[in-house]
């Protein structure tokens, strides 16, 4: 046990100076795309979900910062897919994460992780707009 606890500890230190950089990199890439969001969606039924996923997958973060940025969207035009496919994508696939994640858990598992939730997001996307329609 105490062999594990002193590995968990030496895997934390070496984390550690990567983890503080990831987050910094996610504040700074927030900040930088905060206001862009709107500019980017063309109206395009077949292109919005694409370009909703790529920016979440971007812009990492927290869901319930998602929600909010995902209503503003909404308020702006932005279609109902796009913004789940942002939702989606930007909760589970955290494209500033896989250097740390890869070093922890293995560059393989966090590309597959990453690109599965990438697919998954676009797929619960369409899924979840038209079970909508569905019962509208």
């Amino acid at each position: 046990m105490k062999k594990a606890f002193l590995q968990t500890i030496n895997l934390f230190k070496t984390l550690l100076p990567m983890l503080c950089g990831v987050l910094l990199l996610v504040s700074l890439m927030h900040q930088l795309f905060q206001n862009q969001y709107r500019n980017w969606f063309t109206g395009n039924y077949l292109l919005d979900p694409l370009i909703g996923a790529v920016a979440g997958s971007i812009s990492f973060g927290i869901p319930i910062t998602s929600y909010i940025t995902g209503g503003e969207l909404l308020q702006a035009g932005v279609s109902l897919l796009a913004v789940t496919a942002f939702i989606m994508t930007w909760t589970t696939v955290g494209l500033v994460m896989i250097p740390l994640e890869a070093t922890a858990l293995g560059r393989r598992f966090a590309v597959i992780r990453n690109l599965l939730n990438f697919i998954f997001g676009l797929l619960v996307a369409i899924a979840t707009v038209y079970t909508l329609e569905l019962l509208s």
